[in-house]
């Protein structure tokens, strides 16, 4: 029995993919089904029911599955004990960002922090949508996350950082469509959102839901920061932050339409069996400091 081959048990079980576990993973799919089939040989126990196309965690799997994720973090403990017995920490964080401002999530300061904090330790980030952040936080890809959702992940360990709220932006040419219209005529406007895993479409998406409605979504754009750029063009909708949206009615760029509005939080999302990482705990005071 191998470290890797729990991991990718652990993975696939909280993914519930093998494709996708393969990806966060970085190797291939048949080295992930290789992995778990040599597990459950190792065990003597089928982990997954791979009946009718399904992939499921069988009773054995669900019962083993604390145990495996108990024995990573066991993995991560041993790994930061080490660390504290080398001195000063060094090394390498891979941070997740969602698609918004770097002034918004304080990136800037946060690499000042650490630099100052930990001289010997490198910053590297990855730009995603916020449902593939947190699949490789998930698969231990990256070390951490920014998330923004209504709310928090419960299967990993998260902060939250500040509430964010979004608002419904509207060109100027849409204002006579909508002197009389009411929701239904909302969602047969252009919008402009994010991929389907990103945070400003599964609000979007939730937003029309509660009404029994989809919006008609003519653009998808994966960098969602500038989806306020899109709205001034004046072809389509977008949900944006409050901030950004609101000054710009008064400077007449768009407008906002009525007291509709998705409060959400700005998270930070660690794997729970990486609680004991030094480098994660020092990242978790600096960002505490930043955002204090």
């Amino acid at each position: 029995m191998e470290l890797y081959q729990i991991r990718a048990f652990v993975t696939v079980a909280r993914l519930g993919h093998v494709t996708k576990a393969a990806e966060a993973l970085c190797v291939t799919q048949p080295a992930v089904t290789a992995q778990i089939k040599s597990l459950e040989n190792a065990l003597g126990l089928a982990l997954f029911d791979r009946g009718s196309g399904r992939l499921a965690l069988t009773r054995a799997g669900e019962e083993l599955l604390p145990r495996a994720e108990a024995l990573l973090a066991s993995a991560g403990d041993l790994i930061g004990a080490a660390q504290h017995m080398q001195g000063e920490l060094r090394g390498c964080i891979e941070l997740g960002l969602p698609s918004e401002s770097g002034d918004f999530l304080r990136t800037g300061a946060l690499a000042a922090g650490l630099q100052r904090a930990l001289p010997l330790v490198d910053l590297n980030t990855h730009v995603d949508t916020v449902g593939a952040l947190l699949d490789a936080v998930r698969a231990n890809t990256l070390a951490a996350t920014f998330s923004i959702s209504v709310n928090p992940p419960r299967d990993l360990q998260w902060q939250a950082l500040r509430s964010v709220c979004y608002r419904i932006a509207l060109p100027n040419a849409f204002a006579a469509a909508m002197q009389n219209g009411g929701w239904r005529t909302l969602a047969g406007l252009p919008w402009a959102s994010g991929p389907v895993d990103s945070h400003i479409h599964q609000m979007l998406r939730s937003l029309f839901e509660q009404q029994g409605l989809s919006p008609h979504v003519v653009v998808r754009s994966a960098d969602t920061a500038t989806l306020d750029g899109l709205v001034a063009a004046g072809s389509v909708c977008a949900l944006l932050r409050e901030e950004v949206a609101m000054p710009a009615v008064e400077r007449g760029d768009w407008w906002v339409w009525g007291h509709a509005r998705v409060d959400a939080q700005l998270y930070f999302c660690s794997a729970q069996e990486r609680s004991g990482d030094p480098l994660i705990v020092a990242l978790s005071s600096v960002l505490q400091s930043v955002w204090a």
